[in-house]
């Protein structure tokens, strides 16, 4: 039972303390954009950084390499959880992914209809901003839940989990739908193409990790190059990760067994110091190791880290500094604002609510054990922490200046209402004293359909 509870727990401590941190640089940026020090913080973002020559040239300020360079590998892990919740996760099978699925649909469309309507007559580039409410900050969702302890039963959080995936992936068409200006139709067409051969390479066995990394790199370029955002060659490239063993259990048990075996054989002869033939089976052991681990599980573990605990925070705290000077009060109640916090604080409540409960009541899902519908109303509400994906959309549809920081602080007042009242809702919840029945047993593993793996 532990094993199959150990790399979701992992996952989710992870992505909780990374929440903790993206909080702590998100008020330092405030703190850094509205001191006396405001004007270095602007001057430090806005520095050129360039990169390559002649053609392959990337001249782009500090905020860009950070919004379209490191966001990538942000986007990079977040298509690896795409990928691994579609083929053994959550989402492997209908009737598992249904309830999320619907929830996250509900949870993108009607914030996006409240921010229409509440940005109806207002200019076409207010109306822009109607991606911004529809995305779910998981580090910062999944922090809260880690505050309440065991008011938050395992399944609950594997639902939000879920729930943030599929709301990702929306927020990765929307993006590349609906937020990209010009396209370069030759440099677009080689970043597909290089995509495509990574799915070649992929169905080849190729397994190497540097092999997709260096043609990935150069898919990167040419769809920034295209465009498109270039984080959506991210997303496309954690696709065609491979999410096989080398090989499988019992050929590993045998293996490791066997050179176990040789290993203790050199023991007697060289009780202190390794043979070389002592030595060859630890190599031995290590690639074996190394192959029954698959590189989408393997790249997905070791990048996590770093995305939570190094990229976020720095977004965090190259675009959550708003200097609010003495329009605060414009900003806070221009239609972009109220739009972003009517469509993060009531939208995505309403509409996680109200597509879960219909996806129940006509019996296509159900709810996970031990989790009740005040559960689900308090995980709805912390769908509306936007944070790092709303900020990220709010720089697309505006660009820069007063629009972009209206929207952030929206964004910024919403996050913080919506974190609220999700902890309120399920401080009321009675705690969980078992949870170890939120995991299936063996039997019900046995018969979950799981899709197959490429």
């Amino acid at each position: 039972m532990q094993t199959l509870l150990r790399p979701f727990t992992s996952f989710f401590k992870t992505e909780a303390a990374g929440g903790v941190l993206l909080l702590v640089a998100a008020v330092i940026a405030l703190i850094w954009a509205n001191s006396p020090l405001g004007a270095a913080y602007s001057a430090l973002w806005e520095t050129v950084i360039t990169v390559g020559g002649g053609a392959l040239i990337i001249e782009k300020p500090l905020i860009l390499w950070v919004n379209d360079g490191l966001m990538a590998i942000f986007f990079f892990v977040v298509g690896l959880e795409i990928k691994r919740e579609v083929m053994a996760g959550e989402l492997s099978s209908p009737r598992s992914a249904a309830l999320a699925i619907f929830a996250a649909i509900g949870g993108m469309l009607v914030p996006a209809l409240l921010y229409v309507l509440m940005t109806s007559g207002a200019d076409p580039i207010r109306q822009g901003g109607w991606g911004i409410p529809m995305a779910t900050d998981i580090a910062f969702a999944l922090g809260v839940l880690a505050l309440l302890g065991s008011r938050a039963p395992l399944a609950l959080k594997v639902f939000l989990t879920a729930v943030a995936i599929v709301d990702d992936l929306g927020a990765v068409i929307v993006i590349a739908i609906f937020y990209t200006a010009e396209v370069k139709t030759t440099a677009l067409f080689i970043s597909l193409a290089l995509v495509g051969l990574l799915f070649l390479i992929n169905r080849l066995g190729v397994q190497k990790p540097v092999i997709y990394g260096l043609i990935g790199l150069a898919a990167w370029v040419a769809m920034l190059k295209s465009g498109v955002h270039a984080t959506i060659a991210g997303v496309l490239v954690a696709l065609t990760i491979p999410a096989t063993r080398q090989v499988d259990e019992l050929q590993f048990a045998d293996r490791i067994s066997a050179l176990l075996t040789k290993f203790r054989e050199g023991i007697a002869g060289s009780p202190t110091q390794p043979t070389p033939d002592q030595m060859a089976a630890v190599h031995s052991m290590e690639a074996s190791i190394h192959d029954i681990e698959p590189p989408l599980q393997r790249l997905e573990h070791g990048l996590h880290g770093f995305v939570a605990f190094f990229i976020m925070p720095v977004f965090a705290l190259a675009n959550a500094g708003v200097a609010f000077g003495a329009g605060i009060g414009e900003l806070m109640t221009d239609a972009v604002a109220l739009g972003v916090m009517l469509g993060l604080v009531v939208g995505k409540p309403v509409g996680v609510m109200l597509l879960a409960f219909v996806a129940v009541k006509v019996g296509i899902a159900q709810l996970p054990k031990n989790v009740t519908w005040t559960h689900v109303l308090g995980v709805s509400f912390l769908t509306g922490i936007g944070f790092t994906m709303s900020i990220f959309i709010a720089n697309l549809a505006f660009g820069s200046g007063p629009l972009l920081d209206s929207a952030k602080l929206g964004i910024l007042a919403a996050s913080l209402i919506s974190g609220i009242l999700g902890a309120i809702v399920l401080t009321r919840v009675a705690p969980t004293i078992d949870t170890s029945d939120d995991l299936p047993s063996p039997a019900d593993v046995a018969e979950e359909p799981v899709a197959a793996v490429a």
